[in-house]
C-alpha cells in the first residue's frame, strides 16, 4: 500500500489548505487513516484519525475545532481541512494507513506511511 500526499504549500496566518491523501492502485476503505506532523526539531506529532468507514475521528487537542478530517471510499480519498492556520502549524504532515483500524494518534500504530508535503504558515 503506497500513500500519497497533496495539498501542502505556503499560506498566510489565518488562512486554509485542504491536504489529500490517496492510494492509486490500492483500496483505502479496509484502514484507518490518520494524519501526522514533524516540525524541524520536533518529535513526530498524531493530529487526526478516521475509522475506515469514516464514522469515527480523533483530534489532538492543538488541533480541535480548527482541523476537520473526512474520507471519500469512493474516491479512494482521505482529507484533512485545516482552518485558521498557525505559524505552529508549519510542519512536514504524513498521513498513515492502519489496517486494524483503531485510530490511535500514535506512529507505531500504522503500518503504512506516506512521504509527507510540506505545510507552511508565515506571513
Amino acid at each position: 500500500l503506497q500513500l500519497v500526499e497533496s495539498g501542502g504549500g505556503l499560506v498566510q496566518p489565518g488562512g486554509s489548505l485542504r491536504l489529500s491523501c490517496a492510494a492509486p492502485g490500492f483500496t483505502l476503505d479496509d484502514y484507518a487513516i490518520g494524519w501526522f506532523r514533524q516540525a524541524p526539531g520536533k518529535e513526530r506529532e498524531g493530529v487526526t484519525s478516521i475509522s475506515s468507514i469514516g464514522t469515527t475521528t480523533r483530534y489532538a487537542d492543538s488541533v480541535k475545532g480548527r482541523f476537520t478530517i473526512s474520507r471519500d471510499n469512493v474516491k479512494n480519498t482521505v482529507y484533512l481541512q485545516m482552518n485558521s492556520l498557525k505559524p505552529e502549524d508549519t510542519a512536514v504532515y504524513y498521513c498513515a494507513a492502519d489496517s486494524h483500524d483503531q485510530l490511535f494518534l500514535v506512529g507505531l500504530a500504522y503500518q503504512y506511511w506516506g512521504q509527507g508535503t510540506q505545510v507552511t504558515v508565515s506571513s
